[in-house]
């Protein structure tokens, strides 16, 4: 029978049995994904949340009033059918006006500063709810699929334009799949969402002007889920653009206009540009709000979107807010001496290296500066992150770092408490690091509890004695003197901590101590600085030794974007087996078998016969096919299974610690903890924040003091 849903719950879902008896036996069943879903109150705090059925349209709109008079269609046209009510129980009816004042930190400019984008989620077709326990509508109105999840069909709303007023249709869909992904121009990539469980291509059928119809030649299950991921659009560097507003980039594309130069797509940066919403001022969005102006150096200016197909329950047309203007800076230091001098109207932490150690200052500078400083829970597995290059070019580091017994050694020498105490101020939990503990799995019954408590424990005390006595055991020993192991051949062992020279605070403080601790143990470690331009591209072709700088907070659940839990591509734990894992099904797969893997294109090699990637690659591969929700969730236990016995593959600190967000007091309708479902999920851009709390709703209390 099809499936039909216009919301899912993420929490209707029963396990049974044990995951440290064995592999973990699925009992009862879940909801199928079926229309109605549960309550998101269930179990909490009824005031907790957002509704989890859609709320009714208002018999009565009403509309900014710096709208009148500019000559536009009435409300009624300029918005959908049934445009989207906001369902969040904090929000209240606001007032229109006013402009909100916040920076961003970015080391390469504001083009570069993906936080922007993460307060719009305009161009999502399907949205978190509940810190990502449940599912609902966005531009999606309602979705359905077989029974196997092979076919599924995207009801769009009836009627949606874009900023400019021009209407919204499928095709503008089919343009940017047909005219920019399967030709692969301006640098795209098939996403996750539009392959099946196989790695194949989706099959896209526009059915009508609102109707969207997927085929797979297998099952893909997690469509729905991944449809929900990131705030998508603009330049593709935080989701995928899914769409474009076709009649206004067409100009840009050869296809549609012969005086196009052939390189169009790579020269200058030029399609890059026109076709970003966040970027260029004439490119029509769905957003919010749409961009008034950018300059890469100082900053970006954003105003209202007078199509946006948002609405309060009250019938208001979001957003309330005339203009948000975000400075870009380049010294977090000047950041939060603005935010305490009460600069910054609204001041996510998170994007610019404030964190729980500055909340003391903060809280101080308060009062003078008119602010309120607030906790959300990032909802992150590690914390501040280490981990060693799997696929090391050395072929004898390589088999050190594939020891288990060397990474346990380093995880054991890590004093957890004292990062606790230091870093995060008693905030958190001590892990040796896991996916995001926010992850639906871990919160159905006694089954998922213990998988996470399994995995987080395993390797997190600290034992120095124990670390030693691995070490040695791996022939590890001090043969010189010098107070350091050295390799089993005699040779000198350091390991070294490559970061970006951008680092936060935070993150470097964390490999001090890491390098301290790991000297108690004999093992010589050393920090070292890369250029934020090139640390990302000498990762991937395997050519540092060791990660940080990082942390693992992906979820709401563990198969929608998975490459902590399992090598999928080359950012991660394994760069180059994850690498090889993009190739399989394509003809690269197979190809330059007698070149140096490092020297591939991309550098790849296949993972170890019998080996943890082998098999959570296989794992994952029958997860994706699985239409039994139930029975997925068995892979993923399976996978948490060879973490916890065969790892860590990557170590952690502190789990979900606080992160601060600072605001000005008379900013309304920003929730506080305790109106969240789970106290808040702030760090996985795949669960864009605060863009899932509909920043548009945000005003103030007196908009003619917030003018200028």
């Amino acid at each position: 029978m099809p499936v039909e849903s216009n919301y899912l719950s993420r929490r209707s879902f029963l396990y049974g049995s044990a995951l440290l008896a064995g592999t973990a036996t699925l009992a009862a069943c879940s909801s199928g994904g079926g229309g109605g879903g549960g309550s998101a109150a269930s179990g909490q705090d009824a005031a907790k949340g957002s509704v989890t059925k859609p709320l009714p349209v208002p018999t009565k709109l009403s509309e900014a009033p710096a709208l009148r008079g500019k000559g536009l269609p009435a409300l009624a046209k300029r918005l959908p059918e049934n445009p989207y009510v906001v369902p969040h129980r904090w929000v209240k009816r606001g007032k229109y006006g006013g402009k909100l004042y916040m920076i961003t930190f970015s080391s390469q400019g504001t083009a570069k500063a993906s936080s922007n984008k993460e307060f719009f989620y305009g161009h999502s077709l399907v949205r978190w709810l509940n810190d990502g326990l449940d599912l609902g509508p966005g531009l999606v109105e309602k979705w359905s699929s077989n029974a196997d999840a092979s076919k599924w069909t995207l009801h769009f709303r009836k009627g949606l334009k874009w900023s400019d007023g021009q209407p919204w249709t499928t095709a503008d869909i089919l343009f940017w799949w047909e005219d920019m992904v399967l030709p692969g121009h301006f640098a795209q990539t098939v996403p996750d969402d539009c392959r099946s469980g196989t790695g194949s291509l989706v099959k896209m059928k526009a059915v009508d002007e609102s109707t969207l119809e997927l085929n797979f030649d297998a099952p893909a299950p997690l469509l729905a889920d991944r449809l929900a991921t990131y705030v998508n659009g603009g330049d593709g560097s935080n989701g995928a653009i899914w769409m474009l507003p076709s009649h206004y980039v067409k100009q840009f594309h050869p296809k549609y206009n012969k005086k196009v130069p052939k390189n169009w797509d790579t020269v200058g940066g030029l399609w890059e540009q026109k076709a970003d919403w966040a970027r260029n001022p004439d490119c029509p969005t769905m957003t919010g709000f749409m961009t008034k102006s950018f300059d890469n150096n100082k900053g970006v200016t954003f105003e209202r979107n007078p199509y946006y197909w948002c609405v309060t329950k009250e019938g208001d047309q979001l957003p309330y807010l005339d203009e948000i203007e975000i400075d870009t800076l380049q010294d977090a230091q000047v950041g939060k001496l603005r935010v305490q001098q009460g600069k910054v109207d609204f001041c996510m932490g998170y994007f610019n290296q404030i964190d729980v150690s500055d909340v003391s200052t903060m809280m101080q500078a308060r009062q003078k500066a008119g602010t309120e400083v607030l906790l959300w829970d990032s909802g992150s597995g590690t914390g501040p992150v280490f981990f060693l290059n799997y696929d090391h070019p050395d072929p004898q580091l390589r088999k050190l770092f594939r020891e288990p017994k060397f990474r346990q050694a380093i995880s054991h020498a890590l004093d957890r408490k004292t990062a606790l105490k230091a870093l995060f101020f008693q905030q958190g939990e001590l892990t040796t690091g896991t996916l995001s503990p926010k992850a639906k799995e871990y919160h159905a019954d006694a089954t998922g509890k213990a998988a996470y408590k399994n995995w987080r424990d395993s390797y997190v005390e600290h034992d120095p004695a124990k670390a030693k006595k691995l070490l040695a055991e791996l022939g590890l020993k001090d043969a010189d003197g010098d107070g350091f192991v050295e390799l089993p051949n005699g040779k000198k062992l350091t390991v070294s901590i490559d970061y970006s020279a951008d680092i936060a605070q935070t993150y470097a403080a964390f490999d001090d101590q890491l390098v301290a601790d790991c000297k108690k143990i004999g093992l010589r470690m050393r920090r070292n600085p890369i250029s934020p331009q090139s640390y990302g591209d000498m990762w991937t072709a395997g050519k540092l030794m060791a990660h940080t700088n990082w942390e693992c907070s992906d979820a709401p659940n563990h198969l929608v974007r998975a490459p902590w839990l399992v090598p999928l591509e080359s950012s991660r734990w394994s760069p180059l087996e994850g690498a090889y894992y993009t190739t399989i099904g394509t003809p690269n797969e197979h190809a330059e078998k007698n070149v140096d893997p490092w020297k591939r294109t991309p550098p790849r090699i296949a993972p170890e016969p019998g080996g943890p990637i082998e098999a959570l690659q296989k794992l994952y591969s029958k997860a994706l096919l699985e239409s039994d929700e139930l029975k997925r969730t068995q892979y993923v236990f399976e996978m948490v299974k060879i973490h916890a016995q065969q790892g860590p593959f990557f170590m952690g600190s502190v789990a979900n610690f606080p992160q601060v967000v600072v605001l000005k007091k008379d900013l309304q309708n920003v929730p506080r903890k305790e109106n969240l479902a789970q106290g808040g999920f702030v760090n996985p851009w795949n669960h864009p924040t605060p863009a899932v709390y509909d920043p548009e709703t945000f005003f103030w209390a007196d908009p003619s003091t917030h003018t200028t």
